[in-house]
């Protein structure tokens, strides 16, 4: 990700207290096998310290790239809006530049597949506690209905942040911290 010194987070803790007030669906990118072009994936996550908890059905086509290669990109996209031209002080605002307002994290990681049932349901309970918090759900367990039987059908994924860049961009240049 491309960052100017004027879109940079002032501190870390900016995009930890962004991503904890609910930013939580990303895009998973996977490098493409030899001849193939990367594969994105849309998904939900939880953040668990430095790491990001997935889990995506086991048919899906990015496990065979992550058993090849575990290094991903997960990006997290919000605040989104279009926002005017800007142009510099004392510059028609027709003459700017075309720009938007946005805030961005970007995690560079190092996967790990999750496939034990026991692991897979404690992983599937911190996503149920982290969405549905109020506790409208059955009790994840390996061996218990109601997700006993659907644990089969996917595989975890913990993905261990080794770097994370920010970019808040509102208001022309200026970052919110």
């Amino acid at each position: 990700m491309f960052s100017q010194l004027w879109g940079a987070v002032l501190e870390e803790a900016d995009w930890q207290r962004w991503i904890a007030d609910g930013h939580d669906v990303g895009l998973l990118s996977v490098n493409g096998l030899l001849g193939h072009a990367p594969t994105t994936m849309p998904t939900h996550f939880v953040a668990d310290g430095s790491r990001l908890l997935i889990q995506l059905a086991r048919p899906n086509p990015v496990w065979a790239v992550l058993e090849y290669d575990p290094n991903v990109t997960f990006t997290v996209l919000g605040d989104s809006t279009p926002g005017p031209w800007h142009a510099a002080t004392g510059i028609e605002p027709t003459d700017g530049g075309p720009s938007g307002d946005y805030a961005v994290v970007q995690f560079t990681c190092q996967a790990h597949i999750v496939d034990g049932p026991e692991d897979k349901a404690a992983l599937l309970r911190r996503q149920t506690a982290h969405f549905r918090p109020d506790g409208s759900h059955g009790s994840a367990a390996a061996d218990q209905p109601p997700y006993a039987r659907l644990l089969s059908g996917v595989r975890g994924l913990i993905l261990n942040v080794t770097e994370a860049k920010a970019k808040f961009r509102y208001d022309g240049h200026e970052p919110v911290g």
